[in-house]
């Protein structure tokens, strides 16, 4: 029987790779698994608010809302497990390198006593960052061009669409460039590693074969529901978005596009979080599978294949998350 025949399931359940771990969101919990040190896996819930608003439930809104807790939640468990994993490792710090962290005791007293403000201001950080570069440092590029050939041109309708189009394929560069980049980070190809482990484990739940580590590397590394996919889709959308926005509104003041950009960014990432939910629940639909495949393409460069103790760590992950009642995780 074929892979496909046997997914019979969708599963809510989606996670995040970590270092030397994985968590898993699902929902009704979320747990995170990290090998520590000394080889032992240590797996511990992570807490997030129970209370589900309104405003969760409503198309178009629920993707904005739903994307910055996960950044939240993600960041928290990548710091943690950054720490976890070095629990229990052989002690080969010198003396003079032990003095050095004893000096700046007070500034892990303080981190520690302000642990989910470090958490907030990281998640912060992470969406300006990415903001700045794949959306406003592509506008900038263009529009000071525009600049430089003159706005007269630029108040052209069909030129205000190749300027669109040209900042989008930037854009998608820039990310591109930026996956590529990334996976030449020593320590990155591990972190790859489990994200394979993790597609690979929820595609075995879903296919309803136990959670062992011989039938789940069986399965593929890629998963046409993942963060990546999401990425892409977002990118996509914006090209489109910022396209019919330039059509209407045809100032060539820097500042506006710029702000412009940044008003639409919630409407953009609501449009994405739709689609996906739309492709995810019909990938037998021919249309909808070529939709998948950019950003199954895109997973050849965010995961690794992983071995059987990486594996092991998924396995710990997804179990601790898995409804009692089958028909909560379905998607």
């Amino acid at each position: 029987m074929s892979e496909s025949t046997k997914a019979i399931k969708k599963t809510t359940i989606g996670g995040q790779a970590l270092i030397e771990g994985i968590m898993m969101v699902g929902p009704k919990t979320t747990s995170m698994a990290v090998r520590k040190g000394d080889g032992t896996i240590h797996i511990e819930e992570v807490k997030q608010s129970e209370k589900v608003t309104f405003f969760e439930k409503v198309p178009f809104v629920r993707g904005c809302i739903r994307f910055w807790k996960m950044m939240v939640t993600g960041t928290g468990a990548l710091m943690k497990s950054a720490e976890i994993s070095e629990e229990g490792a052989p002690d080969t710090t010198d003396a003079k390198a032990k003095e050095e962290s004893k000096k700046k005791s007070a500034l892990d007293d303080y981190l520690d006593k302000h642990y989910d403000l470090m958490v907030f201001l990281s998640a912060v950080l992470g969406i300006l960052l990415s903001i700045g570069i794949f959306i406003l440092l592509p506008n900038l590029i263009v529009s000071i061009a525009v600049k430089l050939m003159g706005d007269e041109l630029a108040d052209r309708t069909w030129v205000q669409v190749v300027l669109n189009l040209i900042e989008g394929f930037l854009r998608m560069t820039f990310f591109f460039l930026y996956l590529i980049s990334a996976g030449k980070i020593e320590g990155i190809d591990r972190v790859w590693r489990y994200h394979g482990a993790e597609h690979k484990t929820i595609a075995c739940y879903e296919a309803g074969e136990p959670l062992t580590v011989d039938n789940i590397l069986k399965y593929s590394r890629f998963h046409p529901r993942c963060g990546t996919a999401f990425m892409f889709i977002v990118l996509a959308i914006s090209i489109l978005i910022y396209t019919l926005a330039g059509m209407f509104i045809t100032s060539n003041s820097i500042i506006i596009k710029l702000l412009l950009r940044l008003i639409l960014i919630p409407i953009i990432c609501g449009v994405s979080f739709e689609i996906l939910r739309f492709v995810g629940r019909h990938d037998k639909n021919p249309f909808c599978r070529f939709l998948s495949k950019p950003g199954l393409w895109l997973q050849r460069f965010t995961t690794r294949e992983p071995d059987g103790p990486i594996v092991e760590v998924a396995i710990a992950a997804m179990q601790a998350v898995i409804p009692e009642n089958a028909e909560d995780d379905v998607w």
